[in-house]
């Protein structure tokens, strides 16, 4: 994503939430437990949901700068 983000700690607390909420929703959208798919499934769910909350964040906040 484009733009300075919100520091070396805020991006990692972000990124981290988002890859466990990544994992939640493909729980719960029956496309299986994080723990049924191999690694490369797993990271690409990871960055899928650390993208969508960083993202949210950013619409919210309105730092429209650092938009994809």
């Amino acid at each position: 994503m484009k733009g300075s983000g919100y520091g070396f700690f805020m991006d990692m607390i972000v990124g981290l939430v988002g890859a466990v909420i990544g994992g939640f929703l493909s729980n719960h959208l029956d496309m299986g437990g994080v723990g049924q798919h191999g690694i490369i499934v797993c990271i690409l769910i990871a960055v899928v949901g650390a993208v969508l909350l960083t993202w949210l964040v950013r619409l919210i906040s309105g730092n429209r700068s650092a938009s994809l």
